[in-house]
């Protein structure tokens, strides 16, 4: 779990990284969905929602606060937990 975890946000930084564009600020309730190429200003992930024990893509949560201290939602889907062998 750990594993893919740290993927997926090596995945959402590496893509903060390569973005060029700047993003508007939704409002601090609505999450967005991110996209590859998405620039996210992530400074400090506040929490991230549990992935589920079962073997498909599943869409997640991560709430995280921006270099201006704004804290945004963003979703996107990983795999889950459940796929992992004996």
């Amino acid at each position: 779990m750990k594993t893919i975890l740290l993927s997926v946000l090596g995945v959402l930084m590496t893509a903060q990284a390569m973005a060029s564009s700047q993003q508007t600020a939704p409002s601090p309730d609505a999450a967005i969905d991110y996209y590859y190429g998405k620039h996210l200003d992530i400074v400090r992930v506040v929490s991230h929602s549990e992935i589920p024990n079962v073997c498909h893509p599943v869409p997640v949560e991560m709430t995280y606060e921006d270099s201006d201290g704004q804290q945004h939602t963003v979703r996107y889907r990983v795999m889950g937990n459940g796929c992992q062998g004996g």
